[in-house]
């Protein structure tokens, strides 16, 4: 049994202050490290605000960010790594609320806290609506009006 558990030069190196490492696993293109901030991922820094949903396999992880870009890490012995972001992901979302539109589906209004104690709203439409028609963005505004009154956010 190790008496102390020394974070290897490679994971303070590429943590930047004021991240604080919490847990980290090696792979075979280097560290995967879940800071109190960010999941450092394949040299990228995610804040956790951005990280919308983080899958396992047996081969390692997959991250989906809130923009839709998809990262890939290796990580055959994950360590804490799953519970960590698991926790921080979950401990971003302020709101997770569903809102029906119209006949034909609805969005769901998401906030997330930012490392500056910020709210970032995001709205998630139902398969088969389309983000970008004025009429459904001008129901979703009015739905996060409503949604943001009754949390009082």
């Amino acid at each position: 049994m190790k008496l102390f558990n020394r974070t290897p030069a490679e994971v303070r190196e590429a943590v930047i202050p004021p991240d604080r490492a919490l847990t980290y696993a090696a792979g075979p293109d280097g560290y995967v490290i879940a800071t109190d901030r960010a999941l450092y991922l394949g040299g990228a820094r995610l804040p956790w605000f951005q990280v919308d949903r983080a899958m396992w396999d047996e081969e390692g992880l997959t991250v989906v960010t809130t923009d839709g870009r998809s990262h890939r890490a290796l990580l055959p012995e994950p360590g804490r790594v799953p519970e960590a972001v698991r926790e921080r992901v979950t401990a971003s979302i302020v709101v997770n609320q569903y809102a029906p539109l119209d006949a034909r589906g609805g969005v769901l209004l998401v906030a997330r806290k930012t490392d500056e104690d910020q709210l970032v709203w995001e709205f998630v439409f139902d398969p088969g609506l389309d983000p970008t028609d004025p009429g459904l963005r001008a129901l979703a505004e009015q739905a996060l009006e409503e949604t943001r009154r009754s949390f009082g956010v």
